[in-house]
């Protein structure tokens, strides 16, 4: 991954700040591609804060973790201008409760949530999905009770990503880490065209660049128990939709600037 410190003195270059593990195995090769597009990629290490003069070096911040300083940093870049790749809105679909409301909104079934353990089995989360808290935990202590759907021990996971012209969606089956140590990846599966429709809108209604969605299938619906703003995207081979995607930020930023010094040189001409 290219990780070299930015230069303000190389004019006119694009410059993508990344708040994301520098080893990770799928955004490093983002990253790499980026860079092959001769776009300059600095990658920032997550709970970093980032300051005034790092945000003023960029031409656009993106962000794969869910913590409050990514969520700080996101929040001071839209205030300067800064263009971001899933900021700070995406970012509050890791408040679970706004999650699941939005995850309804678009018509997807998310089971009923509860502040105290209820009969039967549940699902325990937490509030906020930052990255450091538990994993959900079958039967356990959390901030919410989510009712239990009886599955295969599979989830469905739902992966959108928008490369500009398009949504690409690609759905990997994975074991379930409610009733294992580790999750393990089954296969790529063909999507629902019903939920991956539904996924595309919640994507749109949050102006989000790429998001996910956990699935699972009850004995007589589907249920979506998660939406997930900062995915891994492993073993999706999905990391040519996760370049272009940014680069399509890149170009309809550089489109938007390019309009507004036109009006500005318009009523310049009208004074």
């Amino acid at each position: 991954m290219q990780t070299d410190g930015l230069d303000p003195t190389r004019e006119g270059e694009l410059r993508v700040g990344l708040i994301c593990n520098e080893d990770h195995a799928v955004f490093s090769r983002v990253a790499d591609r980026l860079a092959a597009a001769g776009v300059r990629v600095s990658v920032f290490e997550p709970g970093r804060p980032l300051d005034d003069d790092t945000l003023g070096d960029l031409s656009l911040l993106m962000n794969k973790k869910v913590d409050p300083a990514s969520l700080s940093a996101l929040v001071r870049a839209e205030r300067r201008g800064l263009p971001t790749w899933n900021g700070s809105q995406t970012m509050l679909l890791g408040v679970r409760l706004l999650g699941y409301r939005l995850l309804e909104e678009v018509g997807l079934r998310v089971p009923p949530v509860f502040f105290e353990p209820p009969p039967g089995d549940y699902v325990a989360k937490p509030f906020v999905d930052w990255h450091f808290r538990g994993d959900p935990v079958l039967n356990g202590e959390g901030d919410l009770y989510q009712e239990y759907v009886a599955a295969a021990h599979v989830d469905e996971k739902y992966y959108a990503v928008d490369v500009g012209p398009e949504i690409t969606v690609r759905v990997l089956e994975t074991t379930s880490k409610l009733h294992s140590d580790e999750k393990e990846p089954l296969g790529l599966v063909d999507p629902d065209p019903d939920i991956a429709s539904r996924v595309r809108r919640l994507l749109r209604l949050t102006g989000s660049q790429a998001i996910g969605v956990d699935v699972v299938e009850g004995e007589r619906a589907s249920w979506a128990v998660d939406v997930n703003p900062a995915m891994s995207f492993r073993h999706t081979g999905m990391e040519d939709e996760l370049a272009a995607s940014v680069l399509a930020v890149l170009d309809a930023a550089d489109g938007s600037a390019e309009r507004l010094r036109h009006r500005e040189l318009e009523s310049a001409e009208d004074d």
